[in-house]
């Protein structure tokens, strides 16, 4: 990740379909005494309006960097002298500084981050607020208007509302029996109050979702008898009071649009949706009208989380109706319509009497939207309204002994963390916490979480699920672990970065159309039972393949008025997205209980059928089993979810399954995990064994690196994958021990090595059968550089580029820099030689060290690096990123992979990639990556000074454009030195912005493959290559002779030789100054280009380094790059390479 920006940063928002989270209980200003130019409000409620004031919608821009790190210098010292004087007393101001700089952050700056995003993301008074407001004075007008209905009943009240106002009643299931003894009736509302975050100002700016406010209307407890909250009365009396307010603002106010909504996707809840008619930005608003009931008009003591409120017709009385289960989410959706003033009075308490909840609450706003949380049932119920409320309670009280958890004097943003670490430590769905409710048990059923609000009979978190508060409880941790961090600002994890996209924040997802999973479902009650059943199925069939399961039902849209409520639990289909453990998600063999264990034994195989089967291993014991093709073009995890859908939910729905996550895995040959390089690594340590027994070497070996993508999980083609010999040799440092025979002088020390590197060569092919050897050279013309290396190839195909590696070197050419007398031109070759020496001899042998042992911890990083490779190639842009930087950028999401845990399938991990590549601001910002949890303090303020160095030295980006360090590399240019330019970073920043967009706009209907296909129409122009010449596969089949095809698949002298490379490189040396060239490295099509500036036109003159044409323009000859030309000879040089070249401009 990205060292701390010192630039205070704006939020940005995400376009959401919803603009806030309003609580279906929570804080409100009451409006029933609204006049007509102004919303009078009760007193209580005028210290409610009491909140953030207005703000403006533009903000001042950022301050420089050198004024902010004055600013954290003096707030260090201010904070160093009044600890030493040691005052009882400090100013508000410097008591929240302290708090956020105290303890895990050394600095201020999250402070003033944290402070610059409260500023633009409060509420603002605008345009759209006062048609809002308007359209609330209306609505309460017209509410008050509407006159009372005689009490009817059911079926008469039914029909006629349906007849004379063409309403239908939005009944809940089980509708209601048309023999019903009770009548329905309409009277007045007691009050009607305007509820939520819009009076207490508390919603988040954003001016591309619709505002929406919540605006409750109280029923007379006139209405309702003792026993209503039974049997779905109160509800079916509830819809029927909606129906009568939407019959009668419908016919009055026709500059409105109406429809039911199911408030919070809660079926028990539906309410009345009023929208503008005319679409403007004026209008972008939407008011939820919700039909609620006094406190005390049902006993609390009835709708306790562990009393059945649904019963049989024969089951009677209360007594008879204890072995009933209970009924905890219809009791609380009853609960949650009667307390409303009291959590007004809560909320409202609360930001009085602590300064920092107002703010705690925007940060818990903006940290659940990030995340995809909200109130809504289908999106974990768990949003806006329960972290207020939560956090409300916090502060009055507790669990157990009843002192509060949290304190009033605490800071918003010490608030915000300390509730995040009550849900992330207090495991509710074990333990319930019962606030003031002495003397009363309550327990958690199926793993459903318990906050139980005493005063008020309410579980606050009645919506959760189990799958949706693990999943809560999961992103609580994950963001505390980021906030922990000491070393870099983890302000944009927490805060700013969404992670709520199912391909990035999941491994794995399944759909199932509902229609499949819910077609014999006649209740509403039975669809949550059913989501259930998919979540144990689905978690005990994984196991510990699986570390999280969650399900995500369908969004619930409206309806029409005079509609019938639809059967949306039929409609779209269930996500069953799971995070995986690598460690275990391809096991293909399942043990189970012994056959000694028969209860154990008989439960395993009622739930595995006939897939369970008893096997004998091999030490003697017997095992109930499970077996699955490891070599199966469908991957073992696909085949156990869909055996598990087809065993529990029927064929609809396994044959009905689309999975998500894996589609990669077949665009990189042998993408899982590290088998295809364990051949490799065994000749590489069979390599090294004939080495270190060679007798006859002069000096002793003190080591052999290897230093070479293929000998660290991580070059795009598996070695041997497709031919019988390697193509490139595997790059390996050898170095002896130290002794004095060795000469004091570079150009020596190179001659040496030749002598060597031949004597190395002759014992192979003496001692070793079947093995050859050749000298290259390389660094010709540069005599001080390493000169030479060693090809030793096996009879098995693999072969190995060897390098001598002598310390002296770094020692000699140092002086040469340091030298007075030496020539400008020496200290040059000089520089180049240190440059050279230290990525090839040091920093390459340790960062391929540093990848093994990343890739043995994390079993998915190879296939995530492969991943990523063939991106940069299929847009080539590989050869002007070395492998070794986009190495780096794969393990940063490995190793700092906030704000979501370490991934645990390479295509969520390549996705997550692609991401941090679209924001990271190479400009302004250094990467700095930990290679093994080693990173330090030290090694950052190493970089980071560095990083400096390098942008005041060359601030127009025209040597070093990235900036890339790590544990053991805090130079941060060894493998960025001259390469890429900026045009290049630029366009990768472009592409992966382009394919972060697609991931977000298409999510579970991406092909992962069109991330791959790039634009070609962008370069100036393209030569398309040969695919004879660019083919890996085996020559056999082209019409040769096997025998011969063998042999010129085994010629020593083919290896390290790749024409379409050679070519290449022959462009760039011949065109180099005069064009940008693009290639995805050996196997790639084409080759792309784009003309440099320098070849504008310009003045005719001699002696110009490019093929030029003299064009007349009035008096005067210029001259224009001939591009034909230059084109043409490129087709001459590569001969039958080059298939055809394309000018694009």
């Amino acid at each position: 990740m990205a060292v701390p920006s010192s630039k205070r940063r704006k939020l940005s928002h995400s376009p959401s379909p919803v603009a806030d989270d309003d609580a279906s209980i929570a804080s409100g200003n009451q409006v029933e005494d609204i006049e007509e130019d102004d919303m009078s409000q009760d007193d209580d409620a005028e210290d409610a309006d009491v909140g953030a004031d207005d703000m403006d919608e533009d903000e001042d821009e950022s301050e420089e960097e050198e004024e902010v790190q004055e600013k954290v210098v003096k707030a260090k010292d201010n904070k160093a002298q009044k600890a030493k004087s040691n005052k009882s007393q400090a100013s508000s101001l410097e008591a929240s500084s302290a708090a956020y700089t105290g303890g895990t952050f050394k600095s201020n700056m999250f402070k003033l981050q944290v402070d610059q995003m409260l500023q633009n993301i409060g509420p603002r008074q605008g345009k759209r607020e006062a048609t809002a407001a308007e359209a609330l004075h209306k609505l309460k007008k017209q509410m008050d208007a509407i006159p009372n209905r005689e009490p009817l009943p059911l079926l008469e009240a039914e029909r006629d509302m349906i007849k004379k106002s063409k309403v239908a009643i939005p009944f809940p299931e089980p509708r209601p029996a048309h023999d019903v003894k009770y009548k329905l009736a309409y009277e007045k509302p007691q009050n009607i109050n305007v509820v939520g975050s819009f009076p207490l100002k508390l919603s988040l700016r954003d001016r591309q979702a619709p505002l929406s406010i919540d605006m409750l209307v109280t029923m007379p407890k006139s209405l309702f008898q003792e026993k209503d909250y039974l049997n779905h009365r109160y509800f079916y009396k509830r819809a029927f009071y909606l129906a009568c307010i939407a019959a009668g603002l419908k016919s009055s106010l026709k500059d409105f649009v109406f429809q039911f909504v199911n408030f919070r996707n809660n079926p028990l809840h539906p309410v009345l949706l009023v929208q503008p008619k005319e679409s403007t930005s004026e209008n972008n608003w939407r008011i939820n009208i919700i039909p609620g009931i006094p406190e005390g008009t049902f006993s609390n003591s009835k709708l306790l989380p562990s009393k059945n409120c649904v019963r049989p017709a024969q089951s009677g009385d209360d007594d008879q109706a204890q072995d009933l289960p209970a009924t905890p989410f219809y009791n609380a959706s009853i609960q949650s319509d009667s307390h409303i003033t009291s959590y007004l009075k809560l909320l409202h308490g609360s930001s009085t009497s602590c300064e920092g909840y107002t703010d705690a609450c925007m940060l818990g706003r903006v940290w659940l939207r990030q995340r995809g949380l909200a109130s809504e049932s289908n999106k974990g119920g768990f949003g806006n309204f329960e972290f207020a409320a939560t956090m409300a309670n916090l502060l009055r009280t507790g669990a157990g002994s009843g002192k509060p958890v949290l304190s009033s004097g605490y800071s918003s943003y010490q608030l915000f963390k300390a509730t995040l670490q009550y849900l992330a430590v207090k495991d509710l769905a074990k333990e319930p916490a019962l606030l003031d409710a002495a003397g009363l048990s309550v327990t958690s059923e199926n793993g459903q979480p318990v906050l139980y609000d005493g005063p008020r009979g309410q579980n606050l978190l009645y919506k959760m699920t189990s799958w949706s508060y693990q999943h809560l409880r999961a992103e609580a941790r994950t963001t505390l672990k980021m906030l922990g961090d000491n070393l870099f600002d983890q302000f944009d994890a927490a805060f700013i970065l969404r992670s709520d996209n199912v391909l990035t924040r999941y491994d794995m997802a399944v759909r199932v159309p509902c229609s499949a999973l819910t077609a014999t479902v006649s209740e509403d009650r039975q669809v949550l039972e059913r989501y259930a059943k998919m979540f144990k199925v689905f978690s005990q069939g994984l196991g510990d393949r699986a570390t999280h399961v969650t399900i995500h039902s369908p969004e619930q849209e409206s309806w029409g008025l005079g509609s019938a409520r639809p059967n949306m639990e039929r409609k779209g289909d269930l996500l069953i997205a799971v995070n995986l453990d690598s460690a275990n998600a391809s096991r293909a063999v399942d043990h189970g209980p012994a056959a000694e264990q028969k209860k154990e034994a008989a439960a395993f195989r009622q739930f595995w059928g006939e897939k369970a089967e008893l096997r004998r291993f091999r030490d003697g014991s017997i095992l109930e089993s499970l077996v699955w093709a490891a070599n199966s073009e469908m991957p073992i995890l696909q085949q156990i979810i869909t055996f598990l859908l087809y065993r529990h939910f029927g064929q609809d729905a396994a044959a009905s399954a689309v999975f998500s996550g894996d589609e990669s895995s077949r665009l990189i040959k042998q993408g899982n995990g590290l088998a295809a390089f364990q051949p490799l690594m065994e000749a590489f340590k069979t390599m090294e064994s004939d080495i270190r027994g060679m007798d006859d070497l002069p000096l002793t070996i003190r080591s052999i690196l290897a230093a070479d993508s293929q000998l660290r999980y991580s070059s795009v083609e598996p070695p041997l994958s497709s031919q019988r010999q390697m193509k490139r040799p595997a790059d390996v440092v050898l170095q002896f021990e130290g002794s004095g025979r060795w000469p004091d002088d570079l150009v020596a020390i190179q001659r040496t090595k030749i002598a060597f590197l031949l004597k190395i060569g002759e014992l192979f092919e003496s001692s070793s059968e079947g093995v050859t050897s050749r000298i290259g050279l390389e660094n010709e013309g540069e005599e001080i550089l390493n000169q030479a290396f060693l090809d030793v190839i096996y009879p098995t195909g693999f072969s190995f580029r060897i390098r001598i590696h002598h310390d002296r070197e770094q020692t000699l050419v140092e002086r040469i820099l340091k030298s007075q007398s030496a020539a400008p031109s020496e200290k040059e070759t000089a520089a180049i030689a240190l440059a050279t020496y230290k990525r090839v001899f040091i920093k390459s042998p340790a960062h391929t060290q540093a990848l093994q042992k990343l890739c043995t911890r994390y079993s998915v990083l190879s296939p995530t690096v492969r991943l990523l490779k063939k991106w940069f190639s299929e847009h080539l842009l590989s050869n002007h990123f070395s492998e070794e930087v986009i190495e780096l950028f794969a393990i940063n999401t490995f190793t700092r992979p906030w704000p979501y845990n370490t991934p645990s399938s390479p295509q969520a991990a390549f996705l997550r990639t692609l991401t941090f590549l679209s924001r990271f601001d190479w400009r302004a910002d250094p990467l700095i990556v930990d290679l093994g949890g080693d990173l330090n303090a030290d090694n950052v303020a190493a970089a980071t000074t560095r990083f400096e160095a390098w942008r005041k030295l060359d601030p127009a980006l025209n040597r070093v454009v990235l900036f890339v360090a790590s544990s053991n590399d805090v130079e941060g240019t060894t493998w960025t030195d001259g390469t890429p330019a900026k045009v290049v970073c630029g366009r990768m920043t472009a592409l992966a912005k382009a394919a972060t967009a697609e991931v977000e706009a298409k999510s579970l209907a991406l092909d992962v493959e069109t991330l791959f296909v790039s634009p070609l129409a962008d370069y100036d122009f393209v030569i398309h290559l040969n695919p004879a010449y660019t083919s890996n596969k085996s020559k056999v089949a082209s019409g040769k002779y096997k025998n011969l095809a063998i042999a010129e698949e085994t010629d020593a002298e083919l290896v390290d030789y790749t024409p379409t490379d050679a070519y290449f490189h022959e462009l760039q040396t011949v065109y180099g100054q005069s064009l940008a060239l693009f290639y995805g490295g050996a196997g790639s099509t084409t080759i792309a280009g784009l003309w440099s500036p320098v070849t504008a036109a310009r003045a005719w003159k001699v002696n110009l380094s490019y093929s030029t044409v003299p064009v007349k323009k009035g008096e005067e000859v210029i001259a224009e790059l001939n591009k034909s030309a230059v084109l043409a000879e490129m087709a001459r040089l590569g001969g039958e390479l080059v298939k055809k070249v394309e000018a694009n401009r």
